[in-house]
């Protein structure tokens, strides 16, 4: 088991059939924290007024962190637009996880990460909600459809994690300037406060890099990268991947791909 001080993660999507809840629990498995930030988009109740998808690796995923919450690690949850409805109840305990707007988290080595999920720099969502959740609908298409190229992939022998949803967002130029837009304006925010970094999530597209001399850091998702944010013990943030092994006979269990091993 890895030992860390902190673990960010955000857009689990629980309550939906894109939320893939086994690979977070195995990712889970293998990591010991001393605080759970949990950065937005948590359940997703956009989805549930739809149609409900709640198996019971979703029930263990909240077990396993309110477990963890009364142990030894200190757990906070910032809720996103998808479970805004939280938002009501910031400053609130429930069963030891504390509720949150933001939060300034500082690290190990004394640097100042703003920690917020970003829906508020999200113009599409901020002012036009239905244009939002149609962009929502299609993009839980595009990850059904990835699920089904990824099986195509895995029995032509073809290794390696593509998604073709993370493809469409870096290839359509709307959606290039869009992502572009939201990190400069978040990272601008963060540096107006005097803050070394910002850890967010919103766009599910994972990064860690510096924007005007900030640290840009975004969790990713877990419904199609399955990629988190670790704070180490001398406060190195790395930016990882859980990578499932495509054996069957190892199913259960993956690997950690560190995309990011030099960090802020």
């Amino acid at each position: 088991m890895n030992r860390v001080r902190t673990l960010f993660l955000s857009d689990i999507h629980l309550g939906t059939r894109a939320c893939q809840a086994e690979h977070l629990l195995a990712f889970l498995k293998d990591y010991d924290c001393e605080n759970l930030f949990l950065v937005g988009d948590i359940i997703d109740f956009w989805a549930m007024n739809r149609s409900v998808h709640w198996p019971a690796a979703h029930n263990t995923v909240v077990q396993k962190v309110l477990k963890k919450a009364r142990h030894d690690t200190k757990v906070f949850f910032i809720p996103g637009n998808h479970d805004e409805l939280l938002r009501e109840h910031v400053d609130s305990n429930f069963g030891d996880v504390l509720l949150l707007r933001e939060h300034v988290h500082t690290a190990a080595d004394g640097k100042k990460y703003l920690v917020i999920h970003g829906d508020e720099y999200d113009q599409v969502t901020a002012m036009h909600r239905w244009i939002s959740v149609l962009g929502d609908i299609s993009y839980t298409f595009l990850i059904h459809l990835n699920r089904m190229l990824s099986w195509l992939r895995r029995k032509l022998g073809v290794s390696g994690h593509w998604s073709l949803a993370d493809y469409a967002k870096r290839n359509v130029l709307q959606a290039v300037s869009f992502i572009s837009d939201f990190e400069t304006a978040v990272a601008r925010t963060a540096a107006h406060r005097g803050l070394d970094g910002v850890i967010c999530g919103h766009i599910h597209t994972a990064a860690l890099r510096k924007i005007e001399n900030v640290t840009y850091i975004n969790c990713g998702d877990w419904v199609d990268s399955c990629t988190a944010v670790v704070e180490h013990m001398d406060g190195r943030m790395e930016l990882v991947r859980w990578e499932p092994q495509v054996d069957a006979a190892l199913e259960d269990s993956g690997k950690v791909v560190r995309l990011h091993a030099d960090a802020a």
